[in-house]
């Protein structure tokens, strides 16, 4: 018999009837050598019960013995026993059929690559497709993929990655950022430096987005994990001369890009709810941000209409109010 080649790593709490649908697609792979360990975290819906009603031989289960913070929980993936590749995925994501196959394809095309990746399509909570990710360079070094991240040419998900599972464990594992959130771009940058990602062209796998995306993480999380991204920045343009240039090239674009998304975010958080954060507060910080990476930059967050309108709405309690009322009555989904 074949030893298994991949494990498949899927932490979940209360995973309800998306992770029914992420496992079957799991156990639906056309290449079989493969486990699924799942951490699950305390789940009270019924999760863990269902898991174990499949009795299928493939599946792994990993109680947490007591509630853990979702850093916590993703952070057991180092202490359990892998298989020589693995994958993260999101108890809500799924794959196609082929994935594993065509990764294992490329494993063997390009055997010291580090990083490993396919295209894929957004889908919505009830699984309606929206659209495709940007397209992937075939190949990419580190300071490439840091490069498509700063200036948004590359949709960067935690799911669908393959590594090997001792880069993972020598690299720390996922980065405990505030909800997770930027973790998963520090790791995939990390392992690229151990070789270079290769993507194929395929269309493998569909990350779920939801109406509520821009309401499940606060705005003090984001924030925080936004700051720890920073400073990881400012210490790798330390690194060498050609990561200090990509750095210097698209921190403005990368730290805009956050300002303007975030203003308008805060917009439809009611003011008592932020915790002290205002607009204000955020074009202050991005221009500290701005001033750490790149010294002596004329950066004006304001110059930007849709910046200064957010400003100017959130400053005046008529207008906020007035706002908040027409998200109300007219809401729609919002996936920056």
């Amino acid at each position: 018999m074949q030893q298994n080649k991949y494990s498949i790593i899927l932490p979940v709490r209360n995973g309800g009837h998306h992770v029914k649908e992420c496992i079957n697609s799991i156990l639906s792979q056309t290449y079989t050598l493969f486990n699924l360990i799942v951490l699950d975290n305390c789940s009270t819906d019924g999760t863990g019960e269902w898991i174990s009603s499949l009795k299928e031989e493939r599946i792994k289960i990993i109680p947490a013995l007591t509630p853990l913070t979702i850093e916590e929980n993703w952070g057991r993936i180092r202490e359990v026993h892998k298989n020589e590749f693995i994958t993260l995925i999101g108890h809500d994501d799924i794959l196609a059929t082929d994935y594993l196959q065509v990764m294992d394809d490329l494993i063997v095309q390009h055997p010291q690559a580090s990083l490993y990746q396919s295209h894929f399509t957004y889908i919505g909570s009830k699984g309606d497709f929206l659209l495709k990710c940007k397209p992937m360079p075939a190949h990419q070094i580190a300071n490439q993929f840091l490069k498509s991240f700063l200036n948004n040419s590359i949709d960067i998900m935690g799911t669908g990655f393959m590594m090997r599972s001792k880069d993972y464990d020598a690299m720390g594992g996922i980065p405990p950022y505030p909800n997770l959130l930027f973790a998963d771009l520090e790791l995939w940058y990390k392992l690229t430096q151990l070789g270079f990602m290769v993507t194929a062209p395929a269309v493998c796998f569909s990350f779920r987005l939801h109406q509520s995306t821009t309401r499940t993480t606060s705005d003090e999380t984001l924030l925080k994990a936004f700051e720890r991204m920073i400073f990881f920045l400012e210490k790798i343009k330390k690194e060498d001369d050609e990561t200090a240039k990509i750095i210097n090239e698209d921190t403005i674009t990368f730290i805009h890009h956050y300002c303007r998304s975030v203003s308008h975010r805060l917009l439809r958080t009611p003011k008592n709810m932020r915790k002290g954060i205002t607009v204000a507060g955020v074009i202050k910080k991005c221009k500290t941000y701005a001033d750490v990476l790149l010294p002596g930059n004329n950066y004006q967050p304001v110059a930007d209409s849709k910046v200064k309108m957010a400003l100017y709405i959130d400053s005046n309690l008529f207008l906020r109010q007035l706002f908040l009322l027409f998200k109300k009555i007219y809401s729609k989904p919002v996936y920056s």
